[in-house]
C-alpha cells in the first residue's frame, strides 16, 4: 500500500481482517483480548456483527480516516466499506465500537473529507496577520476508488490581509466532485491586533471620601490629646 500525498488518495485499498461475532459474546472480555466489537451494513448487505483487531484497526483508521474505502476480510469473503462511525472510551479514548458502511465500488458516494492546511503565509510569518480556519472538512462525491484521504488547502495563497481561500480554490483529484458550496470561505487572514494593557479607571470621588475620612480621624485624635487631664491639673496647682 502506498499513499499519494499530492492527491491524498490511497493507491492500494487497505484491508482489515474480521471475525464474525456472536451478539451474546462478552464485549468487555473481547476488548481485553485486543478485539473491538463492530458491525457492517449497507449496499444490500445484511447487518453483520463482527470483531476486528484493535491494533490493526487503529493503523488503518490513521491512514484511511472516514473518507477512504477499505476492505474487510471475513470468512464469507471481502466487503468494501467506509469507516462510518467510531465510538471511543470517554476515559482512555480508545476505540470500543466501530460501524462500517458497506459500499458498491461502482457507485459514487458522498463523504465529508478533512482539509489539511499546508504552506506558509507571508502575512502570518511576518506577524501582520493571523490565520483563521473557517472550514475543517468539505463534502465531496466520487467513486470509492477515487476518494481522497484529505484535501490540501494551500495557505501560501494568503499573501494580503484581505485575502481568502474559497472552496472554489481547492484542487480536487480527478473524478471528485465538490458538494460544499464553492462560495464558502475555507480560510482567511485577520489583522494582528496589538494587545494593550488595560488601566483601571480611577474613582476620584472615592479618593475624596477617603481623604475626608482621614482628616476627620486626625481631628478627633488631636482633640483627645489636647484635652486636660484633671489629675495632672491638680498636681500643677
Amino acid at each position: 500500500m502506498t499513499f499519494n500525498k499530492c492527491s491524498g488518495i490511497l493507491s492500494l485499498m487497505l484491508s482489515l481482517k474480521a471475525k464474525t461475532r456472536d451478539i451474546k459474546q462478552d464485549l468487555e472480555k473481547m476488548r481485553k483480548a485486543g478485539e473491538i466489537p463492530a458491525i457492517f451494513y449497507g449496499a444490500g448487505k445484511k447487518s453483520t456483527p463482527i470483531s476486528v483487531p484493535l491494533i490493526g484497526f487503529k493503523k488503518i483508521w490513521e491512514k484511511a480516516g472516514e473518507s477512504s474505502a477499505i476492505k474487510i476480510s471475513t470468512s464469507d469473503g471481502d466487503v468494501d466499506v467506509l469507516i462510518h462511525e467510531v465510538q471511543n472510551d470517554p476515559v482512555t479514548d480508545k476505540p470500543i465500537h466501530v460501524d462500517f458502511l458497506a459500499i458498491d465500488m461502482n457507485k459514487k458516494v458522498k463523504v465529508n473529507t478533512p482539509l489539511v492546511f499546508e504552506g506558509i503565509s507571508e502575512v502570518v510569518k511576518n506577524g501582520l496577520g493571523t490565520l483563521v480556519k473557517v472550514l475543517y472538512e468539505v463534502e465531496i462525491e466520487a467513486l470509492p476508488k477515487d476518494l481522497p484521504h484529505n484535501i490540501v488547502a494551500d495557505i501560501s495563497k494568503l499573501d494580503t490581509l484581505d485575502s481568502q481561500i474559497l472552496v472554489s480554490g481547492l484542487n480536487l483529484p480527478a473524478g471528485v466532485t465538490m458538494i460544499t458550496k464553492e462560495s464558502e470561505v475555507v480560510a482567511s487572514i485577520a489583522e494582528q491586533v496589538e494587545e494593550k494593557e488595560e488601566v483601571a479607571p480611577v474613582d476620584l470621588s472615592a479618593i475624596e471620601v477617603e481623604k475626608k475620612g482621614k482628616k476627620e480621624e486626625e481631628g478627633v485624635e488631636t482633640e483627645a490629646k489636647t484635652e486636660i487631664n484633671p489629675e495632672e491639673d491638680k498636681k500643677e496647682k
